[in-house]
């Protein structure tokens, strides 16, 4: 998933059982208002079983809910699962492959209808029949998927998701365990909808939800509003807590540097995209009390297309790995207090991480330096010099001076470099779409869960590659067999 202060906003929405009691105390007078967001665009599609970025996942929080969701808590807290719409953790039998939960009663969505088991059911079958971008890799397991996947629109899940209408229960089969599953089902793509709710890309009409908040006006060109659901009663702190504010006001439009001043001037509360990085040194020496920084691991990189030329070539594609200096984008990003260099797709002190870096002048454990010659000799064995080159970036500053700084590299090494920079609102699905041609962009991915699996299997398996799809994952082609 793809930003920075993810965690900061869902703090600021929601009222969570995690807080200290004094603290807890004192966010309750500022119940009600309005909070003002920033965002340079839309995210896309308001869909949430297609939607696959961070802007709008953050959004879907206390708007949507699941079977079960991540513990509304800050750290590592938050990555615990709890139950959401079921009333408990599931049940499992069957060597780990069965999973029964017991819905909750006297749920109702936004627009007055009860929650129900046809509803999970309904919304699981959906996530396939919307050709979902993890339908192939997240719920790939659940018994009748393959079906569901050869055929979308004729999509039953068979066996595989089964509801008991008078217990109140529905069953989850899977093909083989999967230790994951729990952590699958509290993302928005396996969020519960109305039984009802066509099965295609609603794009900027909203869907009813069950959370503390629903989508009450949007304009991609402007902005969102987001209101209390007036359906709503909590059932549970942990997963879904009342929120703080009636209203959340997203506007879009305004550019970074515009959207730091509006904050700075009182018009504004947070901004979702990256500070711009010469703005830092005056936010440092006199707004840091408007500053919090969330970490998360994230990983900023530049897909570039196998199943197009030149970085069909092998030896294209090694040559940009190791003209690229790290240290440079880590300056353009604001510095090492916010980013890092390195070599690899997993983030460092995350599972499955491993120090290693072949493409640099010293290779080694860590990155150490661009090696250029190597590069331009790489370019020159592959034949591929003097070739056309366009990078697809967000029309964000970060993003189109990281495409900036590409284009003069890939210059530097024998390349005709351009830089097209696209409204973030598109950009993400654009370059997952085969039909655009996109020889290199600039994105990020941002961890789904905590787990190496949610970006080795997910940025890099032939399930996630899908020619002429807006949601193919695999952008670079690159399928991993």
């Amino acid at each position: 998933m793809k930003k920075l202060l993810l965690a900061a906003s869902a703090a600021a929405l929601l009222a969570g059982s995690w807080l200290a009691p004094a603290q807890a105390e004192y966010l309750k007078e500022h119940r009600g208002g309005t909070i003002r967001l920033l965002a340079r665009s839309a995210a896309g599609t308001l869909d949430p079983h297609i939607n696959y970025t961070d802007q709008g996942w953050q959004m879907y929080q206390p708007i949507y809910d699941g079977l079960v969701a991540f513990r509304k808590a800050e750290g590592v807290e938050g990555f615990s699962i709890v139950p959401d719409l079921a009333e408990a953790l599931p049940t499992v039998s069957n060597d780990g492959k069965t999973f029964t939960f017991k819905l909750r009663k006297g749920i109702k969505f936004s627009n007055g209808q009860d929650l129900g088991v046809k509803d999970v059911v309904a919304s699981f079958q959906r996530i396939f029949k919307v050709s979902g971008p993890t339908s192939g890799t997240f719920y790939a397991g659940i018994v009748g998927a393959d079906k569901c996947l050869a055929n979308t629109k004729s999509c039953t899940l068979e066996g595989g998701v089964v509801a008991d209408e008078a217990a109140g229960t529905i069953t989850l089969n899977l093909t083989k365990p999967d230790a994951e599953i729990l952590y699958k089902l509290a993302l928005p793509h396996a969020v519960i909808l109305p039984a009802d709710t066509p099965t295609e890309d609603m794009g900027s009409k909203p869907i009813p939800s069950t959370g503390p908040y629903m989508i009450s006006a949007f304009d991609p060109n402007k902005g969102m509003t987001v209101s209390r659901n007036p359906n709503f009663k909590q059932w549970s702190e942990e997963a879904q807590p009342d929120g703080y504010p009636d209203v959340v006001q997203y506007d879009f439009g305004l550019s970074e540097e515009a959207a730091v001043t509006a904050i700075q001037n009182g018009e504004a509360d947070w901004m979702f995209d990256a500070l711009p990085s010469d703005r830092l040194g005056e936010l440092g020496s006199k707004s840091m009390d408007q500053l919090h920084i969330s970490p998360l691991s994230a990983w900023w990189y530049a897909p570039l297309n196998t199943r197009m030329a030149p970085f069909d070539n092998e030896k294209a594609r090694r040559a940009v790995a190791y003209a690229v200096d790290r240290n440079t984008l880590v300056k353009l990003f604001g510095g090492k207090v916010l980013a890092l260099p390195v070599c690899q797709v997993l983030p460092p002190d995350f599972p499955g991480h491993e120090d290693y870096c072949p493409f640099s002048k010293n290779p080694g454990a860590k990155w150490s330096a661009p090696d250029v010659d190597k590069a331009k000799q790489l370019v020159e064995e592959s034949g591929t010099k003097g070739q056309k080159v366009t990078i697809i970036v967000e029309d964000t500053a970060i993003s189109r001076s990281i495409g900036v700084y590409l284009q003069s590299v890939l210059t530097s090494i024998g390349y005709v470099a351009d830089v097209k920079p696209i409204s973030s609102n598109l950009q993400f699905t654009y370059i997952q779409n085969t039909n655009n041609k996109v020889q290199m962009s600039v994105t990020q991915w941002y961890k789904d869960y905590p787990a190496a699996s949610d970006f080795l299997n997910i940025l890099f398996s032939c399930a996630s590659f899908r020619e002429g799809s807006d949601a193919s994952i695999n952008i670079s082609g690159f399928c991993d067999k």
